[in-house]
């Protein structure tokens, strides 16, 4: 379940960018609401964002959204939905991830396409639900246990710009899992995916920025915990505060301050940490390489001592075999062949975990 924001990519020549007012659906299904809206319009073509409700009393297991262009639009390109154009008429089903909805809860996907005859807003969109029981006592009803019954293990990807922005060492590892035969993830958090060239389940909490001392001292975790009630947490955050020269005993004890919370919302939690990416000091900080090595070195002992049975902490050596030079774009952030070398650091990790 996840709510697709799509971004325009900066450098694309965009004229200007027309954000039309959302479009509700008709009333297909009376338990299904349905919203389009364009996201950005550079006059020949276009992106939109479609969200879909499940305002039923009854859990679903998929859903449709059907609509019509008046204009002569097309659909290109798609995130996070199969779709299909016949002629004017559009249909999208959902994902193999996102089809489960509670009641309440909302899934969305992105599409761009093209206008050549003008953007006019769809016409006859409409929703439906399948799957379901559609009635029953309602005394077990779904909510957030919903995931355990059915195996669903929920991942959450922490940190700042390293793990968002695209952070499409995201989208790799999620292929990467889906492909191995893990189909019961589910990649949570408050933020949207963006677009890295194929469909993926693409929520996230990389807040670009971000230290994780500001995180810890400000109790921002408690939000996004309650929100997207993870069973495993994916943890590459440090870098922000390497950048600002806090050493590596104070980022630990921000570490510390976040486990705790997520032990205070699942016992059980299960933490993977990274031994963060390098900088290159020439393109960073002067004190940043070092500063890095320093943090790195001090993990392995912060999860020893912090891991429990119950809630164990694992390090993922993200550093080691990690070029600045070829793996980053900018001595920092993860170039395509960064994020390779961060999704397969994740993915033998998560293995093990899910077993």
């Amino acid at each position: 379940m996840f709510n697709v924001l799509l971004r325009t990519a900066a450098g694309l020549g965009i004229a200007a960018a027309l954000v039309a007012a959302p479009v509700p659906a008709a009333a297909a299904d009376a338990a299904c609401t349905a919203e389009y809206t364009v996201t950005n319009d550079w006059g020949s073509g276009f992106t939109a964002e479609v969200s879909v409700t499940n305002e039923g009393s009854a859990p679903a297991d998929g859903w449709s959204v059907t609509w019509t262009y008046p204009s002569g639009q097309s659909v290109t390109n798609a995130w996070n939905a199969e779709i299909a154009q016949t002629g004017a008429t559009v249909t999208a089903t959902n994902a193999v991830w996102n089809g489960a909805l509670s009641p309440g809860a909302s899934a969305g996907f992105g599409l761009q396409g093209t206008a050549p005859a003008g953007n006019a807003a769809p016409v006859d969109l409409a929703c439906t639900l399948t799957g379901g029981d559609g009635g029953g006592d309602g005394g077990d009803g779904g909510g957030e246990d919903g995931g355990e019954d059915d195996g669903t293990v929920r991942i959450m990807a922490l940190g700042d710009s390293i793990t968002g922005s695209p952070g499409c060492w995201r989208a790799l590892l999620w292929r990467d899992l889906v492909d191995a035969g893990h189909d019961g993830v589910d990649f949570v958090g408050t933020l949207p995916g963006d677009g890295c060239g194929f469909a993926y389940d693409g929520e996230h909490e990389g807040h670009g920025g971000y230290l994780v001392t500001d995180v810890a001292r400000q109790g921002l975790l408690d939000g996004w915990l309650d929100r997207s009630d993870p069973d495993v947490v994916l943890m590459h955050f440090g870098t922000n505060d390497v950048w600002n020269q806090i050493p590596a005993p104070v980022i630990l004890d921000a570490y510390t301050v976040l486990l705790d919370r997520m032990r205070a919302h699942n016992p059980d939690i299960r933490v993977l940490v990274a031994q963060i990416i390098p900088m290159d000091p020439a393109r960073s900080c002067a004190s940043c390489g070092q500063g890095v090595r320093d943090l790195n070195a001090a993990i392995p002992a912060w999860a020893a001592e912090h891991g429990t049975a119950a809630s164990p902490v694992t390090v993922v050596d993200q550093w080691t075999g990690f070029d600045t030079g070829t793996d980053t774009y900018d001595g920092v952030h993860p170039s395509a062949s960064g994020d390779r070398k961060i999704a397969d650091r994740w993915f033998a990790a998560l293995s093990a975990d899910l077993g």
